[in-house]
């Protein structure tokens, strides 16, 4: 089920800034039962909306690890993308004209703000699992410190505790090719989108790497040529990508969402990120990609080491930081075995 929700209240931003009002669009699978424990959170990653069945579906679905039939799944479209949340195309309703240009970065944490006003709405005490890839990961791993008695367990997946320069170089040099279009400075909500396809391109080389275009996009590969000028895979893949992101998202929301992942720093205002995730009480799985240059391995185990009790699951894939979404089979025997040793599964079915 499809929904939205309202908040007709003020709400501060880290930056200091205050929204008259926001909005949050959700979406449901399944029904909450009697006790209240068989909540599941997802938690979606950059340019993706809130259906996991959508996006997710080697995991989310009906007879799938996720099974609407035994869980209540819930996930939200995270502030400043285009899929129903507030973003740059909202309405400002101070100037009763969209935002565009003049809105606001949400940090990760401001984010995590929102959808605890939301799980109190809904009436949601106690949230049996949350997983979550890539940014998704981060907003799982902000929000289990930052509640961390409403967690049962957690597992966040091709992700880390604080942005690192490199990640933070990668989405800067995207939107610097966002910002060269020329139409950005314009006031309307084509403002950037060729500039969009360019930056898609960017980010395809953080998402994959060297084995998997060798596999994927090979030399000798047939295909079928977007334009006169791209004789090879690999090139064309590039501009495919690059043109299909443009028909389905948004450059101002792009441009935003890549600063709120920068912010990303569990340790700011904590004393450090070590002290911060130790603040974590959920029995928690990581889930690291060997080949994700975005997200190094490193980082996954650097979470284990500081998350009291932690696990870590390496999964070796030649598809880089897309692997999250890719290696769904080897992700749903974790999932199992973690589930099966913390006796989960008698939980939900009481």
């Amino acid at each position: 089920m499809n929904s939205i929700f309202h908040y007709k209240k003020s709400f501060l931003l880290e930056s200091g800034e205050t929204l008259k009002e926001f909005h949050l669009a959700y979406t449901t699978h399944g029904k909450l039962n009697s006790a209240k424990n068989n909540v599941v959170w997802i938690f979606h990653a950059l340019t993706a909306n809130s259906d996991p069945i959508e996006w997710w579906p080697g995991l989310v679905g009906e007879g799938k690890f996720f099974d609407p039939s035994k869980y209540f799944i819930i996930c939200v479209n995270k502030p400043g993308s285009p899929y129903g949340s507030i973003s740059p195309l909202s309405k400002n309703p101070v100037s009763d004209t969209p935002y565009y240009h003049d809105f606001p970065v949400f940090t990760i944490r401001d984010i995590i703000k929102t959808y605890r006003i939301l799980k109190n709405d809904l009436d949601i005490n106690r949230i049996l699992i949350g997983i979550g890839g890539s940014t998704g990961g981060m907003q799982l791993l902000e929000w289990a410190i930052d509640e961390p008695e409403l967690f049962e367990n957690i597992v966040p997946i091709s992700t880390n505790a604080i942005l690192s320069p490199w990640g933070i170089a990668f989405n800067a040099t995207q939107r610097m090719a966002i910002e060269t279009d020329s139409s950005w400075v314009k006031k309307n909500k084509e403002a950037g989108q060729k500039g969009l396809a360019t930056a898609r391109a960017i980010a395809m080389l953080s998402y994959r790497q060297y084995n998997g275009y060798n596999i994927t996009q090979s030399r000798d590969k047939a295909f079928i040529p977007i334009s006169k000028e791209t004789i090879y895979a690999a090139d064309n893949y590039q501009r495919y990508q690059g043109i299909k992101l443009n028909k389905r998202f948004n450059a101002l929301c792009y441009y935003r969402l890549t600063q709120s992942m920068d912010s990303h720093d569990v340790g700011r205002n904590r004393n450090s990120v070590e002290a911060a995730l130790q603040l974590i009480t959920a029995n928690t799985l990581v889930i690291g990609i060997t080949s994700d240059l975005l997200y190094p391995i490193s980082e996954q185990e650097f979470l284990q080491r500081s998350i009291p009790g932690a696990e870590l699951l390496t999964i070796h894939s030649e598809f880089g930081h897309d692997g999250f979404l890719l290696e769904y089979e080897k992700i749903e025997t974790a999932l199992i075995k973690f589930i099966k040793n913390n006796n989960y599964l008698k939980i939900v079915n009481e």
